[in-house]
Formats: structure tokens, C-alpha cells, sequence
């Protein structure tokens, strides 16, 4: 089997000593760098009331990414239903695909709290770290513990109400009925150009085996699993896609996930560069809001405690860092282990320069991969 295709998760870091411009900036940089190095598509998260993180509004960058490339995909993973409407995110991803042409994905993410009285899931079963065909897959991380001021903030600002989760079935069909321009109200038809005949390509992305994995399935659409933000659920949330899947705008399941990783021209670079991760996560799982990722000297200086270090430990741990060969098996164990057909990366650095390399190294050494199979195929 050739190498599954790699594909960019930006979330437009903001390192220390720079400004969200730069950092946005520096994306448009990055995608011009992923396009050249062969990668297929370059996806934008949504993040908000985060200094670290300057992807607040990724439908803008997308567009500007789309406008500095040409042929590499661009599109979200992904678009929080629960943030904006269905009507607004077909429009907007209309427009996208009018002005850039049929290389818009549009990554669809439930968020938001259930309605009063919805009954709560049952706490996560004690699970300790395994390892599935040379994959870590650590006991899950419990995300309720993690609530905190930033996040409350964010749905107060974004006019979140509870009951917005349980709006991502109806806006899921709303969104793909525009697209396919078949929406209607009393019997006639209403169209909402660009939408209609918008060539979108929509996914569904989620973190566990829940209701996104399997509506994904149900509608035979793709699915996005999280490697990288959970760990330790990616088979779960994969294995409910798989089984839920009814052929529909596909025929087959196809799964791309998510990892993190640095690549350094040697394991030494690569750790150096890496310093600073376990600052950065906590932040953001503490509930304060990501920080400014900081430099190698920084983080060694601001050591996280016992207690914020068990916090990240996963994240941590299931991290690819090294030389370019050491993170591509580590690659291929992601793709063996969970069946993925494509494989997102995400790199973050305080150095923009070692990042981008870090990119352009893991890219060639892909190809090479690539172009050695097919050498003894033939």
C-alpha cells in the first residue's frame, strides 16, 4: 500500500515576541511552503479568546490561503455548528468555492452545551495506556475536567445557548440540502447563492465514537478522527465511523487523522524544538486560554508542576518528534493502527523557519517513502 497523503491542520500559532498579523502572515507563508512540498490539503481550525492562537476567524484565512495558492485543497476542521448557522456556513463556503474553484473542503464540528435535562454520559471508563499494533493509546482524557472561565466566556460572547449541540443534525441537512440546491419551505424550492451546486467537499470531524462519528457514517460522508487532541479515543471514534457506515456521497469509509508532530534534520533539533508543547496544551486544557507558545529558553525556565505535567501527559507522549525517517514510521504506525487514508499534520514551533522545515522535511521523506514502493511494485 502506497502512503496514505499528507495534509496541514494550522491553527495559526502566535509565538512569543510576535503579533497575531505576523502569525497570520506566516500561515499564508506555510501554505505557500505545503503546496510546493506536495502536501494535498491545508486545513484552518477555529479557535477564540486564545493569545497563542490566531485562527479565530478561519473562513477570512481560508480565503487568503486559497488566494496565495492554487491547486493544494484549503478548507476548515473544523466549522463549530454550534458558533454560527447553517445557513451563514453554506453561504460563506459557496462564496469560497465561487471565487477559488471545486479545492474548498468544508470540515463540519458539533459544539455546545445539550438542553436542560439532557441526560449526562456516564464518566469515562478507567482504561490505562495501551499499545494497539505499536500505537500509544492512552487512558482518555476527561475533558469536563477541564472547564474553565475561557471557555464559559467564549459561548457567553458567541451566543451560545444550552440545546445548541443538539442543532448539528438539522444543520448538517440543512447545509448539504443548499449545496444540493433542494431546500424548501412550503413546497418551493428557496435557493441561497452561491450555495447551490457549490462544489464543497463536506466532511465531519470528531473526537470520539459519538454522534459525529456516526452521523459521518450514516451519510456515508468522510470523517476527520483526532489523533492529536484525543488520543486516546481515535480508535473508538474510527471504528464507530466505520461501523455506522451506510454508502452514500461515498461508497466506502474514508478516514483521515490528525497528529502532531516535529521534525528536526536530526532527534537532537527536533527535541529542542519541540520544548514548550507541554507549556502550551496546558494552557489551553486548564481552561485559561493558549498561551503564546514560547522559545526552547522559555519553557525551560517556567517548568510545569507535577500536577500540570499528568494533565498533558497524553498529549505529550503521543507526540511524533525526531528526524524526518523516526516520525514517518511513527506515521505509518498511525496509519496501520487506525486504517486512515490520509494523514493530517500539525506542527507548531516557536520558530517559524524551523517549522516550515519541519514540513518540508517530513514531505520529502514521504515522497521518497512513496517512490520507493512504486520502484519495487514495478
Amino acid at each position: 500500500m502506497s502512503p496514505a497523503s499528507l495534509s496541514v491542520l494550522d491553527l495559526v500559532p502566535v509565538s512569543t515576541g510576535s503579533t497575531p498579523a505576523e502569525a497570520l502572515h506566516r500561515t499564508i507563508d506555510l501554505a505557500r511552503h505545503a503546496e510546493r512540498a506536495g502536501y494535498a490539503r491545508y486545513w484552518l481550525a477555529e479557535h477564540h479568546l486564545n493569545p497563542g492562537v490566531a485562527g479565530s476567524a478561519p473562513n477570512i484565512v481560508i480565503g487568503a490561503v486559497a488566494a496565495a495558492t492554487s491547486t493544494i485543497r484549503v478548507g476548515s476542521a473544523a466549522t463549530l455548528v454550534g458558533n454560527v448557522r447553517g445557513l451563514q456556513i453554506a453561504e460563506t463556503f459557496g462564496t469560497l468555492a465561487a471565487l477559488y474553484g471545486p479545492r474548498i473542503d468544508l470540515g463540519l464540528g458539533r459544539s455546545g452545551a445539550p438542553a436542560p435535562g439532557t441526560p449526562k454520559p456516564p464518566p469515562l471508563a478507567p482504561r490505562t495506556d495501551e499499545v494497539v499494533d505499536g500505537l500509544l493509546v492512552p487512558a482518555p482524557f476527561d475533558f469536563r475536567i477541564a472547564a474553565g472561565s475561557r471557555f464559559a466566556l467564549q459561548g457567553e460572547l458567541l451566543g451560545r445557548v444550552p440545546g445548541d449541540v443538539d442543532r448539528f443534525d438539522g444543520e448538517l441537512e440543512l447545509i448539504r440540502a443548499l449545496f444540493a440546491g433542494t431546500w424548501s419551505r412550503d413546497g418551493s424550492v428557496v435557493g441561497a447563492p452561491p450555495a447551490g451546486g457549490a462544489p464543497v467537499e463536506l466532511w465531519i470531524h470528531g473526537s470520539t465514537g459519538g454522534a459525529s462519528a456516526r452521523a459521518a457514517g450514516a451519510l456515508g460522508l468522510p470523517y476527520g478522527a483526532n489523533y492529536h487532541t484525543s488520543p486516546g479515543t481515535v480508535l473508538a471514534s474510527v471504528q464507530a465511523y466505520r461501523d455506522a457506515f451506510r454508502p452514500g456521497v461515498l461508497d466506502a469509509p474514508h478516514v483521515i487523522v490528525s497528529a502532531d508532530v516535529v521534525v528536526g534534520r536530526a532527534a537532537d533539533e527536533a527535541e529542542e524544538l519541540a520544548l514548550g508543547y507541554g507549556q502550551w496544551v496546558y494552557s489551553i486544557r486548564s481552561g485559561a486560554g493558549a498561551i503564546e507558545y514560547p522559545t526552547p529558553d522559555e519553557a525551560r525556565a517556567t517548568p510545569l508542576s507535577d500536577e500540570a505535567a499528568a494533565a498533558v501527559a497524553d498529549r505529550i507522549a503521543t507526540r511524533f518528534v525526531g528526524d524526518a525517517s523516526h516520525v514517518a514510521d511513527r506515521l505509518e504506525t498511525l496509519r496501520r493502527a487506525t486504517g486512515a487514508d490520509e494523514l493530517l499534520v500539525t506542527t507548531i514551533t516557536h520558530d517559524h523557519a524551523a517549522r516550515v522545515r519541519s514540513y518540508d522535511l517530513l514531505a520529502a521523506e514521504w515522497a521518497r517513502r512513496a517512490a520507493a514502493e512504486v520502484t519495487v511494485a514495478v
